[in-house]
């Protein structure tokens, strides 16, 4: 997911800084859908921001901090200066999104598990209101409009199966882009080495030792053989642009 492709692509209908944040917010939503992980709260930050968006389009300003539930209920439907898309179908949308993080255990991180059937919805929510905003965002051509649209509503996980507790990868790639596909599936928690080996079964245990050494020499992982690794932020980065190319590949990004 290009982060800065997404907010670029908005700038000119949003403002910079909205554009940036939304464009954060659902990247942040998306990882922690692929990843199960909730430490950024960002369903709702997302709709937060939606929000301040939709009244940045309606007045020309928006609240520091605005009333979410309230706007959405009794005010968005209301604004006619919005499409009706957004007016009508990413308000309601949003504050649907936005009741899953209060009532459905997905606001913070928490001894529960979450529900992935929650955080897949609240997911596919935030990736339709992101299409539409890109649907009525000026300055773009209608094939980049399009693109984006495609990107961000690609299904999260395609390239990873798990099966009997072993995560597969499936992409024509390398074995540093399976390794670094691997490890952005389980971000940000570390995976022993043996789990990694159980993966890439199909490789040579020293060719996949050896890249691992590699990445950590590069700063891309942290860890050891003993404590197993994690992927850093700059590795995060290279990780998805291997997901980018392996999806590109496929013919799905």
């Amino acid at each position: 997911m290009d982060e800065g492709r997404l907010s670029a692509a908005l700038v000119s209908y949003l403002g910079t800084t909205l554009s940036v944040e939304l464009a954060c917010d659902f990247v942040k939503l998306r990882r922690d859908c692929s990843t199960g992980t909730l430490e950024r709260a960002s369903p709702g930050k997302f709709v937060e921001t939606f929000v301040q968006c939709l009244q940045q389009l309606a007045t020309g300003t928006y609240d520091a901090k605005p009333d979410v539930d309230g706007y959405l209920s009794k005010k968005a439907e209301n604004e006619a200066q919005l499409p009706e898309g957004l007016r009508i179908c990413g308000a309601r949308l949003a504050r649907s999104i936005y009741t899953f993080r209060n009532k459905r255990n997905i606001a913070h991180k928490n001894p529960v598990d979450p529900n992935r059937f929650d955080l897949g919805l609240a997911h596919h929510g935030a990736a339709w209101i992101m299409a539409e905003l890109l649907r009525n965002a000026t300055g773009i051509t209608m094939h980049e409009a399009g693109a984006l649209i495609a990107l961000v509503q690609a299904p999260v996980g395609t390239l990873v199966e798990e099966i009997d507790g072993v995560r597969l990868v499936h992409a024509d790639t390398s074995v540093r882009g399976e390794i670094l596909i691997l490890l952005h599936s389980h971000f940000p928690e570390r995976v022993l080495v043996p789990a990694i080996l159980a993966t890439m079964s199909a490789r040579s245990p020293s060719s996949v030792k050896n890249r691992l050494g590699e990445l950590r020499s590069a700063k891309l992982l942290h860890g050891d053989g003993k404590v197993g690794y994690r992927l850093t932020q700059a590795g995060h980065q290279a990780a998805v642009a291997e997901i980018q190319a392996a999806l590109q590949a496929a013919g799905t990004g």
